[in-house]
């Protein structure tokens, strides 16, 4: 773990292997600001007018990687964090520890560990309530994404109608969601959504991944995040989503959940995801290059 200056924060901690770096910031947080091959660009989106600010009540975007709390409401799950944060070395990684957040009594913790020298990272997300009382929530982690990219996520594995008589999955949609915009593509197997910095309105869709799986294609990467799969273990947000993609003109977040848990005065639930990050892969326009060109490298995963 190695102290640096990043986007105009004067405390920001790196850790490398011979295959990818991480940047968290240690002056407001918990961020992971940076993940990419080292020497290359960075696979989440910054904004420039944010990075470097710290302090004030009002809630910043920043970019990168963060960790919420669901169901999303205003103003509990904005809570700013616009304050230093605790970063601490781990064997294999690091640790950025949130102190409870004064409007809502829960506390974050982020632990990120690189797998040997390559492009893996597992990232454990915690929730610790610091209240009197117990807190209903779900953990949330949303991976901000740079621009012109794919999201991928799988849909259930098709069937034929003789002995499928029940429904596979569920999907979540919002208000603003208009499935006739040309930024998706509704697959028999897959469903897409390109991030397009022309866009004039937000779109979002929330699913129950089975697979457990969610990817982003761009500029010839690709980044594969895992997460528990199936949406069968507990009563998770959202009509029963663990995985939800939302974009808008500025970035596209790839996004995973746990399930709802009655979270107990002390009490921590965590939520892990695990980051893979391939180069050589075409940003799939169908869901045949999809199988062709994303599929092989999210079997290397499992």
């Amino acid at each position: 773990m190695t102290r640096v200056t990043y986007a105009g924060w004067p405390n920001c901690y790196r850790i490398a292997n011979k295959a990818v770096e991480l940047i968290v910031t240690g002056d407001v947080g918990p961020r992971v600001i940076r993940f990419g091959f080292v020497g290359g660009p960075n696979e989440f989106r910054e904004y420039p007018d944010m990075v470097g600010k710290t302090g004030g009540d009002e809630w910043r975007l920043y970019g990168g990687h963060r960790l919420w709390h669901s169901p999303e409401c205003k103003p509990r799950t904005y809570f700013p964090d616009n304050m230093p944060v605790r970063v601490e070395a781990l064997p294999t990684g690091l640790r950025v520890v949130q102190p409870a957040e004064a409007t809502t009594g829960i506390a974050k913790e982020i632990d990120l560990e690189l797998v040997g020298h390559s492009a893996h990272v597992t990232v454990t997300h915690r929730l610790r309530n610091e209240n009197l009382w117990a807190v209903t929530l779900a953990p949330w982690a949303l991976s901000v994404m740079e621009q012109n990219g794919v999201a991928i996520l799988p849909l259930p594995a098709p069937g034929e109608h003789q002995g499928n008589l029940l429904p596979a999955a569920s999907m979540a949609l919002w208000a603003y969601t208009d499935m006739s915009d040309p930024r998706w593509t509704w697959g028999r197997r897959f469903v897409l959504l390109r991030q397009d910095p022309k866009a004039t309105g937000p779109q979002k869709v929330g699913l129950c991944v089975k697979d457990g799986w969610g990817a982003y294609a761009r500029a010839g990467h690709l980044f594969v995040k895992r997460f528990a799969a199936g949406c069968d273990c507990g009563e998770f947000p959202d009509f029963g989503c663990n995985a939800e993609t939302y974009t808008d003109a500025g970035m596209l977040e790839l996004e995973s959940l746990g399930p709802l848990t009655h979270l107990h005065p002390s009490a921590v639930v965590e939520h892990v995801e695990n980051w893979f990050l391939f180069d050589g892969v075409p940003t799939p326009a169908s869901e045949a290059d999809v199988v062709k060109h994303v599929l092989p490298k999210v079997k290397l995963t499992e």
